[in-house]
């Protein structure tokens, strides 16, 4: 991406940062499950084939201990190598039938995990599209970003990782002891009592962890907020010289981060080696009480083993179980960040909006009737705004910074609605016009510069596939540009990065070139010319006259002298209409816009 703009200050400090609080564990999930309720048969087929992989897995002892039998009494006389073929044999298929089942569930569970990832991308990208511009407005790019990536692929991972396991576990451990009390319910009693206790630690340190996996996705939004923040900001800061500042913000961001993040990785940790000690406990339990049993006559060796087998399942499963919640504790942390975002409020619905204008019969009248809008609802910024513009004036908003001049802007593309009032184009109001109807109607140049990384060619075409070659060699040559493109090495075909020598000006001149392209019947112009030098900002007042020649066109400026020859000069104060009128007559006046004026050249 290609951009020349300041950065927006807020993120970690700024407007509103990620939620604090931690929300619902269970509803976090619930919504997670509601989401991919889609995909519920492959995960069906999944948890089946997970359940006949555990059914099997549980057999296997049960033959371990035939063969141990058969082998037992075999060394007491003669060895029946066919009983023992037999049982191997089947052990073998019982197996392998298990580790199949296993591997088709892994397969069948990334595929829900993959789609389920594709589509909350998908979804989260629409839904960017559908808020309204104050939430990205008041929301840290970085933030926003990391929940398309980082939470997104934890959820992902999280699938992967939690159902397949948590259900083949569950089934293995349903199933062992089953198994264990039909074999011997005193030696299935030891073992589930040993395995308790490893159970209720884990409970225990599951509920103590969940706030901290909360507190990491949090904490990763705020430092990809941060770390987008400053190095789009980067000369800024060097400037002037606050990189110890910053770095400060960094360290103290990155040390939160790892503080929750090794609290979480810390207690997730403990269930592993607690488990591994309570299985190892239990071995030794099925051990000893083995021992006693058989010693009175009520076991023989082929349990014990039997046992040993069932144990180490059962233990494995526990702690397989363990991991897959802590898993689900990250996930849940990355869904209630995910589904914070798809509860955020959108724009209203336009379906039912039939009235169109179309961009080649539009006039370009435009009146504002009666305005009011705050972006808080008990602060006002614009009050009771009225003004009627004919089409093809060129009009020129100016002010104090503050005033309301880029507000107007918003207002007029729908960017906020209003909230009393009405803004009509050729007689309809912008109320009965969908927002694309209405930006389909207006060339936009803004300070910020926005180029993406493609070739000059496509940056000039963008969303308009169909311009011709001719057309693009006339905007280029009308705003003062092909010299700069034709000194490039591949011309208008040169590609635009980081790396592609190209000023301030000339990314300015160029989304200048891109808005005329897009011939529309009215222009805005946010600062256009600011970045630009007074010999290239001649060229592009000429340009512009040329251009806007029977175009309704709004220009907001600080440099006075570049709209001079505007049809009509509002100027505005506190959010009001102070003056109107052409350069000539406001100036005669002596009133606000003369003192604007004359102080520019006072400063001078």
């Amino acid at each position: 991406m290609t951009q020349n703009k300041t950065p927006k200050m807020h993120g970690p400090r700024g407007i509103r940062g990620p939620q604090e609080k931690a929300k619902d564990f269970k509803k976090s999930i619930k919504n997670l499950i509601r989401y991919s309720k889609k995909y519920l048969g492959l995960i069906i087929i999944s948890a089946v084939l997970a359940i006949t992989s555990s059914i099997l897995a549980v057999i296997g002892p049960n033959k371990l201990k035939d063969l141990t039998n058969e082998i037992q009494i075999g060394l007491g006389g003669t060895i029946n190598l066919d009983n023992i073929l037999n049982i191997m044999f089947v052990l073998i298929t019982i197996y392998l039938v298990s580790s199949t089942c296993m591997a088709l569930q892994n397969i069948f569970m990334a595929k829900v995990s993959q789609s389920v990832s594709k589509k909350l991308r998908t979804d989260i990208d629409k839904k960017i599209n559908r808020v309204p511009i104050k939430f990205v407005d008041k929301t840290a790019h970085g933030d926003l970003l990391s929940k398309v990536t980082n939470d997104v692929d934890t959820i992902s991972q999280g699938l992967n990782n939690t159902v397949g396991t948590l259900v083949h576990s569950v089934a293995l451990v349903v199933a062992t002891i089953l198994m264990m009390f039909i074999t011997n319910p005193i030696l299935a009693v030891t073992t589930i009592v040993c395995s308790l206790f490893g159970f209720v630690l884990i409970a225990i340190i599951m509920k103590k962890s969940q706030k901290y996996f909360v507190a990491q996705q949090i904490g990763l939004g705020k430092i990809n907020g941060h770390i987008e923040e400053i190095y789009s900001g980067h000369n800024i800061i060097k400037v002037y010289n606050a990189t110890n500042e910053e770095t400060e913000k960094f360290e103290k961001l990155n040390s939160n981060l790892y503080s929750s993040a090794f609290k979480s990785q810390f207690l997730g940790g403990l269930m592993m080696p607690i488990m591994i000690f309570i299985g190892n406990f239990g071995y030794v339990a099925v051990c000893v009480v083995g021992a006693l049993l058989v010693l009175s006559g009520k076991t023989d060796i082929g349990t014990i083993i039997a046992f040993i087998m069932y144990a180490r399942i059962f233990t494995n499963q526990l702690t397989q179980s363990s991991q897959a919640f802590a898993y689900l504790q990250s996930t849940a942390a990355a869904s209630e960040r995910v589904f914070e975002l798809f509860d955020e409020t959108e724009m209203l619905d336009e379906t039912q909006k039939t009235q169109y204008l179309s961009p080649k019969t539009v006039k370009g009248n435009v009146k504002f009737d009666h305005i009011s809008f705050g972006y808080e609802k008990d602060k006002t910024i614009i009050k009771d705004f009225s003004i009627d513009i004919k089409a093809g004036q060129k009009v020129a908003i100016v002010g104090k910074t503050g005033a309301g001049k880029t507000t107007i802007v918003n207002l007029l593309m729908k960017f906020y609605e209003l909230d009393s009032g009405n803004i009509y184009i050729d007689g309809i109001s912008t109320n009965n016009l969908t927002r694309n109807n209405i930006h389909d109607l207006f060339g936009m140049v803004l300070q910020d510069t926005w180029l993406f990384e493609g070739t000059i060619k496509d940056n000039l075409k963008f969303n308009n596939p169909n311009i011709t070659d001719e057309r693009l060699e006339e905007v280029c040559t009308a705003c003062g540009i092909n010299h700069f493109i034709n000194s490039l090495p591949n011309g208008i075909n040169t590609v635009l990065n980081n790396n592609t020598a190209v000023s301030a000006g000339q990314k300015q001149l160029l989304t200048i070139a891109r808005a005329m392209v897009q011939n529309s019947p009215m222009i805005i112009l946010d600062e256009a010319t600011s970045s630009v030098d007074t010999r290239t900002e001649i060229l592009i007042q000429n340009a512009m006259d040329n251009l806007s020649s029977g175009r309704t066109s709004f220009v907001i400026a600080h440099r006075l002298s570049t709209i001079k020859n505007a049809d009509i000069i509002i100027v505005m104060q506190n959010g009001e209409i102070v003056e109107t009128g052409n350069h000539k007559t406001l100036l005669s006046q002596n009133g606000a816009y003369s003192k604007l004026y004359n102080s520019q050249f006072d400063e001078q």
